[in-house]
């Protein structure tokens, strides 16, 4: 195969990455192997890896990527299930870190390189999904681990106290998993304030050329240290600047005035039929 553009991690100990594992055209093995797991090819454009344990908890997986001879910082894809308070069934994309401390795996106070515009495409692929099957998709801010020096995110399903994940939307996730590509009109910018669910940033992929590396929510500026939007600028590569939830972001609390600050109508529109499938309402952080 051509060189692999990004790799797709499934963990045998989430459900929904176990469940669309089978649905993957996975290939031939590649002669590495990371503890055992064959690398294996994922279509045309990606690799393939199954590791045993929980993703959230999967730290450093790079240097052991290193070991196995891929030596390239390669993008790292996790399907994963999606938890929330609600359970309102959806598709979630975010990048990885901790704002503050470490609740869920990763290091505390540390954000993960990002991958925006082939989470933008992630985004708006599963949001023509969606739409197919009557589910949202939506942006998550950033807020949970691996720690990794290398890009990564999270593309979720989200399907509340079902006992397995529908099967129409692990079909669809299996679809856009090898399929993701990068958008060279996308802008890319990080997005400061509102909440945990960010369907103003949402909106704003699938209805223009933006990309976002982090997301800070309006609760992570609060508690993070000031150097840590910073932090999400150097950590979002190609950024441009800060795109704000909201105006009232900007001319007060701790990202205010945060420059440079984009105009939302600079990055050209994207034809796309009016929907309401980006949006995901919801309370607390999900995973």
């Amino acid at each position: 195969m051509p060189s692999p553009e990004y790799l797709v991690v499934i963990s045998r100990a989430d459900p929904v990455a176990e469940a669309v594992r089978s649905l993957l055209p996975v290939g031939d093995p590649t002669g590495r192997s990371v503890e055992g797991s064959p690398v294996r090819a994922l279509g045309d454009r990606a690799l393939y890896l199954e590791r045993p344990g929980p993703a959230i908890h999967d730290e450093h997986l790079e240097q052991r990527l290193r070991s196995a001879g891929i030596a390239a910082p390669l993008p790292i894809v996790f399907a994963s299930i999606h938890r929330s308070e609600q359970g309102v069934p959806c598709f979630t994309v975010h990048p990885l870190g901790n704002p503050g401390e470490a609740r869920l795996g990763g290091e505390a106070g540390t954000l993960v390189p990002t991958d925006p515009r082939r989470m933008a495409d992630a985004l708006r692929r599963l949001d023509e999904e969606g739409r197919r099957i009557g589910w949202r998709a939506t942006y998550e801010a950033t807020h949970h681990g691996p720690a990794l020096d290398w890009p990564a995110f999270f593309v979720e399903i989200g399907y509340g106290e079902s006992p397995s994940p529908p099967t129409e939307a692990v079909r669809a996730l299996a679809r856009v998993l090898p399929e993701l590509t990068e958008e060279p009109r996308d802008r890319v910018a990080v997005g400061l304030g509102g909440g945990h669910y960010a369907p103003h940033f949402s909106d704003l992929t699938r209805r223009r050329y933006w990309a976002f590396g982090h997301i800070l929510s309006k609760h992570s500026l609060e508690v993070a240290p000031p150097e840590r939007i910073g932090e999400a600028m150097r950590k979002s590569p190609g950024a441009e600047g800060y795109l704000y939830h909201r105006a009232a972001d900007a001319r007060e609390g701790p990202a205010a005035d945060r420059s440079p600050r984009l105009a939302e109508s600079s990055a050209p529109r994207r034809e796309v039929p009016p929907t309401s499938a980006s949006r995901a309402n919801g309370r607390g952080a999900g995973t």
